[in-house]
């Protein structure tokens, strides 16, 4: 560096004894002792401003200059619509904007030849290239994609039912009783072997309305592991009546759930043997446990059997893809369907005579199979549909205790089916609130019919909304479980 003047004007600018005149509040700092140095070292130029000339002549040597001022920032440009703020007026292709929807092309378009696309601009910016519209071809697939629609709820019938079609008033919870309180909607659904469950229990338009929970109770669960599995669904309607429908339904399912957990090794290898009888008498016994549940609970809430009672219908799948058997058990009303062919068939096992239910022997469970004895019929070991009996040990019964009161009506009878899938069968276990439009709206039946009438089954969403299909007069609760047969 070129010095100029003094060979010790170094020394003399750092020289610690030479006192301070500059005010205490003058900016006298290292930054601009250093800025002095540099204007003094730069060699004048003719013309140049008097600011670039030596400081020593300008003034004092005891008087620091001041600071000159940052030159002014140059205003920003006004923003231009359609681009970034960080884009320059004269960027390449706009960012923000998507490129404009394609039309579908006429059915027979003209050929025309393909457009080249524009070549690319270099800009510091980061693009989004646009695609340059493609002439199509005779030959060309066109495919349009369209949004897929909503499930459909609605109504069937000549008029719109009287409540409205969603949740209105929640039930009442108490204190110490929170985990007695029913979700309004339960919705589940599996595939194993060849067949897809959906099932969905709803609360019906009535208690939404009036804020009372939904009685009705679904439970699906599933018992082993590989092909030995079993599935369960169980569906449990409470009485109208009664202030604890809900909970003796929610027994209900969970008891029958818990005994055929026990026995569901026994019962998958009667299903796919083709044991009908074994199986009817053994799911006969079990429902009978689970009744008897029923009625020690009553008991302790100081009830009558007939106010913690429900309706049990229940349903065993195998998960062996080489069975197709299907088997029906319980008690009370609701329904059984099953689509087939496009039309819906009633096969809900026909309910035996009074005659023939009173007085009938006790069902045993466990006996191994083989012919019938002969025997005179009423000591018959098998009945007609090969249920084994318990034997006739001639032992006296003494004469029954008095009864003053009336006599308790008789229990419902058990009902059992089991039956063979067809590929493309639609098997429906309803409760008494679905069952019964079923049964008594022909448009219902038909119009499930027709959108269940695909090879694919519904979805969770769809089976949801189809299960919920309204009709004027029957506002109870629903609950349905869907089985399709691939």
């Amino acid at each position: 560096m070129t010095q100029q003047g003094d060979d010790n004007w170094w020394d003399k600018l750092y020289d610690e004894s030479e006192p301070d005149t500059a005010p205490a509040a003058t900016a006298d700092t290292l930054d601009d002792h250093f800025t002095t140095a540099s204007r003094a070292t730069t060699t004048e130029r003719p013309g140049a401003a008097p600011d670039r000339q030596d400081p020593r002549a300008a003034a004092p040597a005891q008087t620091t200059p001041a600071r000159p001022a940052p030159p002014p920032r140059p205003a920003p440009p006004p923003p231009v619509p359609g681009r970034a703020p960080w884009e320059t007026p004269h960027a390449g292709p706009q960012t923000f904007p998507a490129p404009p929807p394609v039309a579908p092309p006429p059915a027979d378009p003209p050929a025309a030849p393909p457009v080249e696309p524009p070549a690319p601009v270099e800009t510091p910016t980061v693009q989004v290239p646009v695609p340059p519209p493609v002439a199509p071809e005779d030959d060309a697939d066109l495919t349009v994609e369209v949004s897929v629609p909503r499930p459909r709820t609605g109504y069937v019938g000549s008029r719109p039912p009287t409540y409205e079609a969603e949740p209105t008033a929640l039930p009442v919870a108490r204190p110490g009783e929170l985990g007695e309180l029913v979700a309004d909607t339960v919705l589940d659904g599996a595939r194993y072997g060849t067949c897809t469950l959906r099932a969905a229990s709803v609360r019906g338009d009535s208690a939404r309305y009036r804020g009372e929970p939904r009685r009705d109770a679904l439970l699906t669960a599933r018992f082993g592991h590989d092909e030995s599995a079993l599935v369960l669904v169980a569906v449990a309607a409470g009485s109208r009546a009664a202030e604890d429908a809900h909970l003796a339904a929610a027994d209900a399912c969970r008891w029958i759930a818990e005994a055929v957990c026990r026995s569901h090794a026994r019962l998958s290898e009667d299903i796919r043997s083709g044991r009908r009888g074994e199986l009817k008498s053994g799911l006969h016994r079990l429902t009978d446990r689970t009744y008897g549940k029923l009625r020690a609970r009553a008991a302790e809430r100081g009830l009558a059997p007939d106010e913690y009672t429900a309706t049990l219908r229940c349903l065993l799948v195998p998960a062996d893809p080489g069975c197709r058997t299907r088997v029906f058990f319980g008690i009370g009303g609701g329904g059984l369907f099953r689509l087939r062919d496009g039309a819906w068939q009633d096969i809900e096992p026909l309910l035996p005579e009074a005659a023939a239910v009173t007085g009938a022997p006790v069902v045993g469970f466990g006996s191994p199979p083989g012919p019938a004895a002969a025997a005179p019929a009423a000591l018959a070991e098998e009945t007609e549909d090969g249920d084994r009996l318990t034997m006739d040990l001639g032992i006296t019964t003494g004469p029954g205790p008095l009864v003053e009161g009336p006599v308790p009506p008789p229990a419902e009878p058990f009902r059992f089916r089991a039956s063979v899938a067809r590929p493309g069968d639609t098997l429906l276990l309803a409760s008494p609130g679905l069952a019964e439009p079923m049964r008594g709206e022909p448009e219902l039946a038909r119009e499930l019919a027709a959108r269940w009438a695909d090879k694919e089954p519904p979805g969770l969403a769809a089976f949801l909304a189809d299960t919920q299909l309204r009709v004027t007069g029957y506002a109870d609760d629903r609950t349905g479980a869907g089985v399709w047969e691939a």
